[in-house]
């Protein structure tokens, strides 16, 4: 069935959208990629605080030592002209948003690593906080045996076609709308 079938040396693959869950898939991806012997790199974007995915890749890297490299950039939640995060300015959210992508792409064209995964990046871009072509620049620049991921809201609808693997997170209900704040191990 398969016999006209090929494999491609690496992907862009993207979960977006306004459902939970992008993350989640991100975490499976390495899981995946990390019992297939691959080099990981976990670059995220926006999340400072502790969530339950930190604990998990803490833990885990002492038993995948070089294959899993974690890095955690970011100054929390961001609304343009308003100070969010604790107080964190506009510069202050652009320049670690810079600096996240830079460890983004470093690990995307170093050739040591088969999948980067960069979550929340789309988040980064949709704020404004980076440019979207930041996203092409990994895309193109990427190693031609670097596979990519990017999670978050808003993935440029423009940029659809540069990816081999897109998927949309439908919210069909969440209690945040019932004014229910997020579980530990359920939303973060």
């Amino acid at each position: 069935m398969f016999e006209d079938f090929s494999t491609k040396e690496s992907v862009v693959v993207v979960y977006t959208g306004d459902g939970k869950g992008k993350t989640s898939a991100s975490i499976g991806l390495l899981a995946r990629a990390l019992g297939n012997r691959w080099n990981v790199a976990f670059i995220q974007f926006i999340k400072y605080w502790g969530v339950g995915e930190h604990v998990f890749i803490r833990d885990i890297m002492p038993i995948y030592k070089d294959q899993l490299y974690f890095y955690k950039g970011g100054k929390g939640f961001y609304e343009a002209g308003e100070i969010s995060a604790k107080n964190i300015t506009d510069d202050q959210h652009k320049e670690a948003a810079e600096e996240t992508y830079n460890e983004a792409l470093l690990s995307a064209t170093s050739g040591k690593y088969n999948l980067v995964i960069c979550d929340e990046i789309n988040n980064a871009v949709h704020d404004g906080l980076i440019d979207k072509s930041y996203l092409l620049r990994l895309i193109e620049e990427r190693s031609p045996k670097t596979s990519l991921c990017f999670t978050g809201r808003n993935f440029p609808k423009e940029l659809i076609d540069k990816t081999d693997i897109a998927t949309d997170m439908k919210k069909l209900k969440h209690h945040f709308d019932d004014k229910f704040l997020a579980n530990p191990g359920i939303d973060f």
